[in-house]
């Protein structure tokens, strides 16, 4: 699992940061890639990145604000260009359907693929054997919402050199010693599967929100999560603005993280008016209350590990 930053600017793309959108890869769980937010631009971040747009599988709209969105219509038709013929889904705040349609068919725009699209509320969203959505609406100026990705646990791993001691070799035996059996072995003893199976690994877990102020709602959702990505607009000295525009501080997603109790913050949506050192004071701000606060750039990778495993989790740019 990994997320992948296409853009990191707030409002308005520039030089430096394009507008919101991030991809998190399933590629050895899923074969694919989801992604969050869709801001102008993305299908050309898209190009420079390692992601191919016809494994994209889902596609999760925090809100319908224009650098959250508008690099969608585009998207749509260039998947099918590149080969897309899978199922794609679209989950997003009510009145995302009448925008896909009025536009698809404004333009004339042919897709090759299905496409499904779900206008979200509170709660669940989307459950299957490997993962579960879910998503609280945020406080902002407009309906946005943040998604909790949480990986199912994964059962431990057979201990298979203790079996071979036994004289066990592998095959069916294995997999109903794996499924918590017992087997009866010749010479009459009886091997319960459960002292031959280590321990659940614990699912991961990634929190991803929309624009928001601090709030409740997000700390309720990203409790105990293993990576939180938090808008951080502006700079603390700035939190009138912040409030004005219905947007967080660095501060206030520092303190949403350390409330939470998450093993990692990643901030982003960052003001073009912050580059050089004033953007590493922002970066500083939030350390100082969080210390495992990082800074997220147009194309920055970070490996998503379990938290409460020991895993690591590392970034490479």
């Amino acid at each position: 699992m990994e997320l992948i930053f296409l853009g990191t600017g707030a409002g308005l793309p520039s030089k430096q940061r394009n507008v919101t959108s991030i991809a998190l890869t399933w590629y050895e769980e899923r074969g694919g890639f989801w992604l969050f937010d869709c801001g102008e631009g993305t299908q050309h971040q898209i190009l420079h990145s390692p992601l191919r747009l016809s494994k994209l599988e889902k596609l999760f709209l925090t809100h319908l604000h224009g650098d959250h969105l508008f690099g969608l219509p585009g998207l749509l038709g260039s998947r099918s260009f590149q080969g897309g013929t899978e199922l794609l889904t679209i989950y997003g705040p009510p009145g995302i359907q009448s925008f896909v349609e009025t536009v698809l068919r404004i333009s004339q725009t042919h897709l090759t693929y299905p496409l499904e699209i779900v206008e979200i509320e509170e709660g669940l969203v989307f459950s299957d054997t490997h993962v579960a959505v879910e998503t609280v609406r945020l406080t902002h100026g407009i309906a946005s919402y943040g998604y909790r990705i949480q990986e199912r646990d994964r059962p431990g791993s057979l201990q298979k050199e203790k079996l071979e001691q036994l004289g066990l070799s592998p095959g069916p035996d294995y997999a109903r010693l794996k499924r918590g059996e017992s087997l009866l072995l010749a010479d009459g003893r009886v091997v319960d599967g459960n002292d031959f199976v280590d321990a659940p690994h614990k699912g991961r877990s990634v929190v991803i929100l929309g624009d928001t102020r601090k709030c409740e709602a997000a700390v309720k959702l990203a409790r105990n999560a293993d990576v939180l990505v938090h808008e951080a607009t502006y700079r603390d000295a700035e939190r009138d603005r912040a409030i004005r525009y219905h947007h967080s501080t660095s501060v206030e997603a520092a303190e949403v993280a350390q409330e939470a109790g998450v093993g990692r913050l990643i901030v982003t949506h960052i003001s073009a008016r912050y580059q050089g050192e004033p953007l590493l004071r922002l970066l500083e701000e939030a350390q100082a209350i969080f210390p495992n606060t990082e800074l997220a750039s147009d194309f920055s990778q970070f490996s998503v590990g379990n938290s409460r495993n020991g895993q690591g989790n590392t970034q490479a740019e």
